[in-house]
């Protein structure tokens, strides 16, 4: 039997598919690259023109044809009304609606950067992100041109509603996607920019991650490679005909994260091309329904946050339905509880367990781990991409050997080459070519990665990445509040629940805490709970506040273990 390395190398050699060679890259040295794969994100689709069936959304279906035909449509709005062209960002603000792929199609073929705004912010938030990338055209449901319409967008910033009656100010969605035009003629090259994810930095506002067409592609012929090679290492044959009936079997994949998310953007929207696999897509997480829609549309793979899968799990467990048609179950966001890794296998019938280690700034792969050897190592995140290299190292910068913790470090094909517009940012992530993650790890002598701890102040609620000081400087607008320290607790379901102490000057309640940042902050990030204090909160030597001590005091007072977590209705 081939092992994994033997069998990546076999399934990447010369004149394979997925051949691998060293180019120059727009990061200014020689990096992997897939040479025999799409070019560019326009190349992915047009590439993979079907009557295929790929998107589903309650009773409305659309092929891989469909879909592009209305990009298309589109992109000659875009161009021709909004003045749109290359390099310019066009925001997408809305929930998961076939609208949602469309426009994302459209935008990246043009030459657009699709900004993808995060569905549960708020207005000032979503006013913030689309200052930052001087969006020229927002694309939004109802839900969120509600919370525009409470901002001071540009007076010249056209708005395009969807699944509404719009205001005068915007345009319908149905008027931009009239006739049959052709997706505009547009020079393309893998290096341009395509997409900017925001992600939550320890301090401040959110972060635009800024991907390129190259970053993207070479994520997603990744997770091929690795599908390739585990089926190599069983047959030890390259046989085309085979590889492709394999990967057609999973035929189908939910749509439960957000797409505005890199694991429901890459992982499952851009993965489906190349699989011509049908998605469908969910208006909003719940287990029973996820569970009729898995048996009704004979979905093969769910990919979640550990809080999806796990309401999945107890949801079979509780019902008895095993949703047979189910391959596997997992994905990434946060750690999965041993207890779940196990019970997935044990509770649906024939779906295995996966996870991976991955960033919005690493287009979402990083490591990887599948079935049996996932069981075998729970705890792990998997080896590492052949796209990839990971190391750790101390705090001097230097690097560690394996089996020794340090801050996990990260460099290759896929890592974004910056932030929009921060330049602060992109000084203090980036060591010598090496991306730092804030992630403390360790890796063993077979190559597998553990992630102990993190760095940084992050909370990763549910899959989303929370930072502390945002939410303090929010909290800090509070009349009654002096200081405030925000932190995470571990919980059953999230992995992780905001907390928070304030030493407030006044009466104060929680209740009152939770409507005053309700117009400022995403559902997400209002803490769960809220400890008070009438003294100053405690500071280490250097002045800062003990953020330590007072987490481990709120976990000691609700019994050491962290709590369920009040979970807040995410919009």
């Amino acid at each position: 039997m081939l092992s994994r390395d033997e069998a990546i190398a076999l399934a990447s050699s010369a004149g394979a598919p997925l051949e691998l060679q060293e180019v120059n890259t727009r990061a200014g040295v020689p990096q992997k690259w897939f040479v025999n794969g799409p070019q560019t994100l326009r190349e992915l689709y047009e590439q993979n023109l079907t009557d295929a069936t790929f998107f589903v959304y309650d009773d409305e279906r659309y092929t891989f044809r469909d879909s592009y035909q209305l990009a298309a449509n589109l992109a000659c709005y875009l161009r021709d009304q909004c003045g749109v062209k290359h390099g310019d960002r066009v925001a997408i603000a809305m929930r998961n609606y076939p609208e949602w792929a469309v426009a994302l199609q459209a935008i990246t073929s043009l030459g657009g950067i699709a900004v993808a705004l995060n569905a549960w912010w708020q207005p000032e938030e979503m006013e913030y992100a689309i200052n930052l990338t001087e969006t020229s055209v927002i694309i939004a449901d109802q839900e969120r041109i509600d919370r525009i319409s409470k901002i001071s967008p540009r007076p010249d910033l056209p708005v395009v509603a969807v699944r509404t009656p719009c205001p005068g100010w915007a345009v319908e969605f149905e008027r931009t996607i009239k006739g049959a035009g052709e997706m505009p003629a547009v020079e393309l090259c893998p290096d341009d920019d395509a997409v900017i994810l925001f992600t939550s930095g320890s301090t401040g506002h959110p972060k635009g991650s800024v991907s390129t067409h190259r970053n993207i592609l070479a994520a997603l012929l990744s997770w091929e490679l690795d599908y390739t090679a585990g089926i190599l290492q069983a047959d030890s044959v390259i046989d085309e005909e085979k590889l492709r009936s394999l990967s057609l079997a999973q035929n189908s994949a939910l749509l439960a994260m957000p797409l505005f998310h890199v694991n429901g953007m890459h992982a499952v929207l851009f993965s489906a091309f190349r699989t011509q696999r049908k998605i469908v897509s969910m208006y909003k997480w719940d287990p029973a329904l996820a569970a009729d829609l898995i048996d009704r549309e004979n979905i093969a793979q769910v990919v979640g946050t550990p809080a999806m899968t796990g309401d999945l799990v107890d949801y079979s467990h509780r019902s008895g339905r095993t949703m047979a048609s189910l391959q596997s179950a997992g994905g990434g966001g946060a750690p999965r509880a041993t207890s779940q890794v196990k019970g997935i296998k044990s509770n649906m019938k024939n779906a295995v367990p996966f996870t991976g280690w991955g960033m919005t700034e690493t287009n979402s792969i990083g490591t990887g781990i599948y079935g049996q050897d996932y069981l075998d190592h729970p705890a792990s995140s998997g080896r590492c991409s052949a796209i990839l290299e990971i190391a750790t190292i101390d705090s001097e910068g230097c690097f560690l050997p394996r089996g020794e913790r340090g801050e996990l470090v990260i460099r290759g094909t896929s890592i974004i080459h910056g932030y929009w517009n921060r330049p602060d940012a992109n000084a203090e992530s980036y060591i010598d070519g090496w991306f730092r993650t804030g992630d403390v790890a360790y890796v063993d002598e077979e190559g597998y990665l553990y992630v102990v701890d993190r760095i940084k102040q992050l909370i990763i609620r549910g899959g989303e990445n929370i930072g502390c000081g945002e939410v303090e400087e929010a909290l800090l607008e509070v009349p009654q509040v002096v200081e405030a320290c925000v932190y995470g607790l571990p919980d059953e379901r999230l992995g992780e629940t905001v907390a928070a102490t304030l030493y407030i000057g006044s009466d104060l309640t929680e209740t009152q805490v939770t409507e005053f940042l309700a117009s400022r902050l995403a559902k997400f990030k209002i803490p769960d709970r809220v400890e008070f204090s009438t003294e100053p909160l405690p500071r280490i030597a250097s002045g800062k506040i003990d953020k330590r001590v007072l987490q481990q005091q709120h976990q000691a007072k609700l019994g050491g273990t962290g709590a369920e977590s009040q979970t807040h209705e995410n919009a």
